[in-house]
């Protein structure tokens, strides 16, 4: 490593105290504004998510031996199939498919401690994956223009879409012209716009915030109390399937980490111990109440920028949203954001994320002159948004977890399939990636 890239605070290095509270904070202004995003168009309380997404990265850092500097938050895969599940039988059954899409990371963490990486890879190339993150964006695109165009009773509304408009011209004016950190929050910087924006079109109720208590525990944190999580095999079916598109998006993003600390963090402590700990957070999300979790694009960005990679300081911002999901004046602005707001950011953030499956395949250089490279997607995206499911008896399989089903069976069975190695990949990706960190840094 040289020297304009060695670290200000390394993995396992201790910050002092100034720096571990503003650092801290820092990590958790990037995840917060998509992280309460995820449980506000599910339904779900976003103090919990903040506690949940707290709670699941304290274990992670554990799991991961402290080896890992990764910040865990809300993941948007899952949003889809828990508006599903949660019309179908209710938040009871929700809470139980989201632990056992935990559990299917369990499962796949101890195949992989067994038989090596280069399998999941094999199952779940850049062909299939692209193309059911995709899905998951372009899937998103009605409830994100519901949100913009409709007001509370479901009618059109040109004050809602105004402010949706000027919420996503402020979002997008911070991703492309802001420099530094704050070219990491747009969607914080943009609720926020959208928020001001809203309150001046007198779509803002202050009241609720001056009621509500300094301190006060959310419900779900008792489910046993509030909720009785329920078996349901139409809820598994519909959620569950959606962990094996978080999990080559969480090894999308350890391979970027690694590179941008410069440790392989594949082999030491290994993917299985990363893969069970994003596994354990999503089942202590479940068991409290909020959306499963996975790792951030946003919180690598900022260490990438800042090059402060202490675990320490992912702890402090882990602490610190648990904190934050405990006050009541907190939760009580976050429930206040109208749905204009919500809907003007989801239009930029969930294109960004059908955006991001092409990046994909553009990133490993899929190659679409060749047949089999063109009907793998096109099946994927044409069964994943236009809804197709298949229901038997009491069982479903949701749209989105048989496109990716259809992916996978496409790619095994059809000629001309390539073996991935990751070692290989790893090597050959380090020129483009350090590249990539150096993007990073510049802005």
């Amino acid at each position: 490593m040289n020297n304009n890239q060695k670290p200000v605070l390394d993995v396992r290095e201790v910050p002092k105290v100034n720096q571990w509270i503003i650092l801290s904070i820092q990590h958790l202004f990037a995840m917060f504004g998509a992280t309460i995003l995820v449980p506000m168009l599910v339904g779900l309380d976003p103090a919990v998510a903040l506690i949940s997404s707290g709670l699941g990265t304290l274990a992670y850092l554990l799991i991961t031996r402290g080896r890992i500097p990764a910040y865990l938050g809300s993941s948007f895969a899952f949003i889809a199939p828990i508006i599903s599940a949660k019309t179908l039988e209710g938040p009871e059954a929700v809470m139980f498919g989201c632990f056992v899409a935990g559990l299917v990371y369990g499962v796949v963490s101890l195949l992989i401690r067994w038989l090596g990486v280069n399998w999941l890879f094999n199952v779940l190339p850049p062909i299939v994956v692209g193309p059911v993150i995709m899905v998951i964006g372009l899937g998103l695109a009605p409830t994100a223009v519901g949100m913009a165009m409709n007001d509370a009773d479901g009618n059109y509304s040109l004050t809602h879409i105004q402010v949706a408009l000027i919420t996503l011209a402020i979002t997008i004016i911070a991703a492309i012209f802001f420099r530094g950190f704050f070219k990491l929050i747009p969607v914080l910087i943009g609720v926020v716009g959208g928020y001001i924006t809203a309150y001046f079109y007198g779509l803002v109720n202050l009241q609720p915030i001056m009621d509500a208590k300094w301190f006060q525990l959310p419900e779900l944190l008792i489910p046993y109390v509030t909720y009785t999580p329920t078996f349901s095999w139409t809820v598994v079916g519909l959620i569950a399937p959606v962990a094996f598109v978080t999990l080559a998006e969480h090894t999308g993003h350890q391979m970027v980490l690694s590179k941008v600390v410069g440790r392989n963090f594949i082999k030491k402590p290994g993917l299985h111990r990363s893969i069970m700990g994003d596994g354990v957070a999503t089942m202590i999300a479940s068991l409290v109440g909020g959306p499963p979790n996975t790792t951030y694009g946003e919180n690598i960005g900022v260490l990438a920028i800042t090059r402060v990679f202490s675990v320490f300081i992912i702890g402090g911002a882990a602490v610190t949203a648990i904190m934050f999901g405990m006050i009541g004046k907190v939760s009580a602005v976050i429930a206040s954001i109208p749905t204009a707001v919500m809907g003007g950011v989801s239009i930029l953030l969930f294109g960004i994320i059908a955006s991001s499956g092409l990046r994909m395949m553009v990133d490993n250089k899929v190659d679409l002159s060749q047949q089999r490279n063109l009907i793998i997607p096109s099946v994927i995206l044409v069964i994943g948004i236009g809804g197709a499911y298949i229901q038997l008896e009491n069982f479903t399989i949701s749209a989105m977890a048989l496109a990716a089903l259809s992916g996978i069976l496409l790619n095994q069975i059809l000629p001309g399939k390539t073996k991935v190695d990751i070692d290989e990949m790893f090597d050959a990706d380090t020129e483009d990636q350090t590249d990539e960190t150096e993007k990073l840094k510049a802005v």
